[in-house]
């Protein structure tokens, strides 16, 4: 295989868990406040919506391409399910922690942590 073409499969693969990571945060933001849901955590709901969402991905790519679905698409579409929801989950996190820490501090704040 060439690696010009191994490139451009890990960029669409990058690509195609970005959005996926996008369209679960969205839909989890969206949905966390619904009456049914207030009291589950949301990572839990992330996960779910997450794995969901996945596999819905995987099907429809290979219903689309004609592919016969085997069950290791089920299973590898569980596994990059994790994937989404560690990206969708915890890249906003790390991302926030790094802002926190870099942010513009004006003199006022820097008094009222020193005391």
């Amino acid at each position: 295989m060439n690696n010009t073409l191994i490139i451009e499969h890990l960029a669409t693969l990058l690509t195609v868990f970005g959005i996926l990571a996008l369209i679960v945060a969205v839909i989890v933001q969206t949905i966390k406040e619904l009456p049914g849901l207030k009291d589950v955590p949301t990572s839990l709901v992330a996960l779910i919506v997450s794995e969901i969402i996945t596999i819905l991905g995987v099907l429809c790519w290979c219903d689309y391409h004609v592919i016969i679905i085997v069950w290791y698409y089920v299973f590898g579409a569980v596994i990059a399910g994790f994937f989404v929801y560690m990206i969708a989950t915890g890249g906003w996190d790390k991302l926030n922690a790094i802002w926190q820490r870099t942010r513009y501090k004006n003199q006022k704040d820097k008094d009222t942590k020193e005391t």
